[in-house]
């Protein structure tokens, strides 16, 4: 993994998005020059145009990182890539429409741009087709485990996963006892470091379950001058999966790896000013779709078309939360509860807006006004986070930024409703707080149309 402004990033990904940014390129002036021929005009010089090519491919590349395409299962599935493909191309449509109306000239003929798309679906299907075929082992990192444990156990299922960028070439068993009945025992290996050497290996992972009196420090001293990376077993779960592992995670190492990070605070008003400038005009445009979906919810039930409920927000301050009502009135008559799967409290109406996420919409309010963020952790009701900060380490830690409309944990885990659901969201939750950035919120709130499009949690 290849870490890009804190966040890890495959370099698969990366690599087969610098590709398709060339194709996209190359299909681009391919659609120009394949309509020029047709029409029989000369096209020119190749610099009036760079400017919309450029254009195409960054437009293209957003939409179709929007819609998915280069998730793991994309990358292991071509039929999953191709609805993925064809989604993202539509949207592009739209896009360079939008940015013809705004600047006129730089954009494609229409004629082109249908052309330009073909080829560009077309090519990024074939390659997708090819990397399917071939050995993706030269993108692997190559790890020595020292530990043969439960730990161990999980890093190995962990690597068996389609879309793992780690290959496991050793475990070293440090105790009598391995779990991992293939591992090496630390005394049958003379040096370690030529060990880790001899089998090119990239990094060395620490998947102790006990780390006193056990970590072979002098070992570990010489790999890492050799250039071989040393990890602890919570920061390779971090990496691989995008969350933090509370099973193995503790306050020291909460205090001492690198995140939280202080100069935060260029972020924090770039953040703010955008806040303000979308939802202030997403109140705008969204104002006819709030108003009409406001009165069908008084037709369909007895009731408010809204309802304000008490969220915990930043540092644990408590304020109002706004949505459209889409249960009935009487819906915690029994007290404070999760929804369920087919809750049977939620209206008619109820169930498509939240479907669709409509019921939602009124929470560009909340950040308007600056109780949330579009990006950040969900907000939950005071009943439900004084249990859970009980049960859950570390829980009242996801309240250091602003809760959000969408999150990190809302597009990488389904919608839950038991402890163990909340415990999985709170370690994306978690990853979110110690990994915050523009960036990484720019890549939720573009993940968040593939939740929205895909049915992807809404319950």
């Amino acid at each position: 993994m290849i870490r890009v402004f804190k966040h890890y990033v495959s370099p698969a990904v990366l690599v087969l998005g610098a590709i398709d940014a060339l194709l996209l390129l190359i299909c681009g002036e391919a659609g120009w020059r394949l309509r020029a021929a047709q029409a029989g005009i000369d096209l020119g010089p190749f610099d009036d145009r760079l400017g919309s090519l450029v254009i195409y491919a960054v437009v293209a590349i957003t939409a179709l990182m929007a819609v998915g395409l280069y998730r793991a299962e994309a990358l292991r599935s071509p039929r999953f890539a191709l609805a993925r493909l064809l989604v993202g191309l539509s949207f592009t449509v739209i896009a360079i429409a939008a940015v013809g109306f705004w600047l006129p000239g730089a954009t494609f003929w229409r004629s082109t741009l249908m052309s330009a798309l073909f080829l560009s679906g077309l090519s990024m299907l074939i390659l997708r087709l090819i990397v399917d075929r071939i050995d993706v082992a030269g993108f692997q990192r190559r790890v020595v485990v020292l530990g043969a444990g439960s730990r161990a156990v999980r890093m190995h299922a962990m690597s068996q996963r389609p879309e793992s960028r780690c290959r496991i070439v050793a475990f070293v068993s440090m105790t009598d006892n391995p779990t991992i009945a293939s591992a090496t025992p630390r005394e049958d290996i003379t040096d370690l470091a030529d060990y880790v050497d001899d089998l090119d290996a990239g990094e060395v992972v620490l998947a102790l379950e006990e780390r006193r009196n056990s970590l072979p420090l002098d070992d570990l001293l010489r790999i890492k001058m050799a250039g071989v990376r040393v990890n602890d077993f919570s920061s390779f779960v971090e990496r691989e999966t995008g969350r933090v592992d509370l099973d193995t995670v503790n306050p020291s190492w909460l205090i001492f790896s690198d995140g939280f990070s202080s100069g935060r605070a260029v972020s924090i008003v770039v953040r703010r000013a955008f806040d303000i400038i979308v939802s202030g005009l997403a109140l705008l445009v969204t104002a006819p779709v709030i108003l009409l979906f406001a009165l069908l919810v008084k037709l369909d039930s007895s009731g408010p078309a809204f309802f304000r409920q008490t969220r915990v927000g930043h540092f644990g301050v408590e304020f109002g939360l706004m949505k459209l009502r889409s249960m009935r009135t009487d819906a915690e008559k029994d007290g404070a509860q999760f929804a369920q799967e087919r809750d049977p409290r939620i209206t008619r109406i109820g169930r498509f807006i939240r479907l669709t996420r409509i019921d939602e919409l009124p929470q560009c309010w909340n950040v308007l006004k600056g109780d949330m963020s579009f990006v950040g952790p969900r907000p939950e009701r005071p009943e439900f986070v004084a249990e859970l900060a009980e049960k859950l380490p570390f829980y009242s830690e996801r309240h250091i930024v602003k809760p959000g409309i969408t999150g990190w944990a809302q597009i990488n885990y389904p919608y839950g409703a038991s402890l163990d659901d909340s415990r999985h969201k709170l370690e994306y939750d978690l990853y979110y707080a110690k990994n915050y950035s523009l960036f990484l919120d720019l890549l939720i709130l573009l993940q968040t149309l593939r939740v929205v499009l895909w049915n992807e949690g809404a319950r």
